[in-house]
């Protein structure tokens, strides 16, 4: 017989679904799902949507409710973004079923430019010129719903060529990378701090048939070979201190006529970070606003 479920449920701006995801992520809550729990909610405010953890019956202990709320309490100031700083949480008990993979049921391809991001079971038929994107919904892999991760998708599908070779700075579970490849990249190289990214990383190019490649590194700039410079792509989805910081770094690494996709940059903080791009003699061709998230796009002359 299928367990208890508590459901864990908030209502978050669309911008920051992901943040609030990876919030709700937390010890036995490891999948998390996006949209209305049933047909009979309500739809919530323009601009807003549901996040939804499950957590097994008995391990919905007051500790973890209290661990969870502490969690989202603290987003408003941990962002500074005044719209995460009163996010409300319900639990609820549901009937058995398995609640933390329920979603596939219903699960539509989610489009990106040309991608159709679509679970690894999923049987459904694409539309013609769809470009199959696994990506598994959850806090490990993201659901690619985020504006910066859609940002960065559509300069990827527009922008990479067959052969090229595509740096992914601070590169987190693959996806652009990954994207990359699947465009045509021959080599698409990714490193990120976090040495618990890259198994995910790696596995995500798995299930989308480009492991071979893709490359996946642990650290920062220091992990490039000296000789690993002319790349035809740059990519960053990182926030905009680090953008700042190493946007010197990305356009040496980048080659003459290369172009580059940055994205993760708050609007609060978009004139320092235009300006670090262009200090390191990078030219920004377009500049994408999504809720309160900037993504640029340009090259190197």
């Amino acid at each position: 017989m299928a367990p208890a479920w508590t459901e864990i449920a908030v209502i978050a701006p669309v911008e920051w679904l992901e943040l609030v995801a990876e919030t709700l992520s937390l010890g036995p809550c490891s999948s998390v799902a996006f949209g209305r729990p049933s047909l009979a909610t309500p739809e919530p405010p323009p601009g807003l949507e549901w996040v939804r953890a499950y957590v097994i019956e008995t391990e919905d202990t007051p500790a973890l409710r209290a661990e969870i709320e502490a969690a989202l309490g603290a987003l408003g100031e941990r962002t500074g973004a005044s719209e995460l700083a009163n996010l409300s949480v319900r639990f609820r008990r549901l009937p058995p079923e398995d609640y933390a993979t329920s979603w596939r049921k219903s699960w539509k391809p989610m489009r990106v430019a040309d991608f159709a991001i679509v679970p690894r079971d999923w049987k459904g038929t694409l539309r013609a010129g769809d470009r199959r994107l696994v990506l598994e919904p959850g806090g490990a892999f993201g659901t690619g719903r985020h504006p910066t991760t859609r940002g960065c998708l559509r300069a990827i599908s527009r922008l990479v060529r067959p052969g090229e070779r595509v740096l992914d700075a601070g590169c987190g579970n693959g996806v652009l990378a990954v994207a990359a490849a699947l465009c045509g990249a021959s080599h698409a190289l990714g490193f990120d701090i976090d040495p618990s990214a890259i198994p995910y990383a790696d596995e995500l190019a798995e299930w989308n048939g480009v492991r071979a490649r893709c490359e996946f590194r642990t650290g920062t700039f220091e992990c490039l070979r000296t000789e690993e410079r002319g790349f035809d792509g740059v990519l960053a989805n990182i926030f905009a201190d680090l953008i700042q910081a190493h946007a010197e770094d990305m356009a040496s690494r980048l080659r003459p006529g290369g172009w580059f996709a940055f994205s993760g940059c708050l609007d609060k903080k978009r004139y320092p970070t235009v300006a670090a791009i262009e200090e390191a003699g990078l030219v920004i061709d377009t500049l994408h606003t999504r809720g309160q998230w900037d993504t640029f796009v340009g090259h190197r002359p």
